[in-house]
């Protein structure tokens, strides 16, 4: 399971972010500012970070500068910006410092998750870590639960989140295992030994 570190220090948006980011299946930890943060990265060193820009002690800019600066290794860790500054200067000096993607506030989860699971795809694909179908660990849950029969309602009681969600997950496992659709996604997922029913 991929572990993504969320570097916030207001804590009503570090709630909503963890919790809408272990929904989609990630392991979430949380640092509540940018000193936490990169102390987290270089003692863990996460899958991916989502990171606040201004912050207390150190901004979100200080902390990618001095990933960047431990060495490749950590450099290569998916780095996405999250900031009320929506003005065209400061996603400049963020993409330039590096950061793979800079959105900003109020987040809409949705297209977080597409960046999130699109970044750690890259970096499987790039580094040899996936085979040639990745599936995230709540796609291939999902899948099973449709492999028994379970409609999107009951699939989101059981895993206690939202039937959109499930509905979401079940779309892009269709396009990962480029299928029609939850039939086949299922047999395929199967066949490729994936999930088990």
């Amino acid at each position: 399971m991929s572990r993504i570190l969320c570097i916030e220090d207001d804590d009503e948006t570090a709630n909503l972010l963890a919790e809408a980011l272990s929904e989609l299946g990630y392991t979430v930890d949380r640092a509540q500012d940018g000193e936490q943060g990169l102390s987290a990265i270089l003692s863990t060193r996460p899958d991916l970070v989502v990171c606040d820009v201004r912050m207390p002690r150190m901004n979100g800019f200080e902390v990618l500068e001095r990933v960047a600066a431990a060495g490749s290794t950590f450099a290569e860790i998916p780095f996405v910006f999250l900031s009320a500054l929506g003005d065209r200067d400061s996603e400049l000096i963020g993409r330039k410092l590096g950061a793979d993607d800079y959105l900003t506030k109020p987040v809409d989860f949705e297209i977080l998750g597409a960046v999130i699971d699109n970044r750690l795809r890259r970096r499987h694909d790039r580094f040899g870590l996936a085979s040639d179908i990745h599936l995230t660990d709540r796609e291939r849950e999902i899948l099973a639960w449709v492999g028994r029969g379970k409609t999107s309602s009951e699939i989101a009681i059981i895993l206690g989140i939202r039937e959109r969600t499930v509905n979401f997950h079940c779309d892009q496992a269709i396009k990962r295992l480029n299928v029609m659709n939850r039939t086949q996604a299922v047999a395929k997922a199967v066949d490729r030994n994936l999930i088990t029913l």
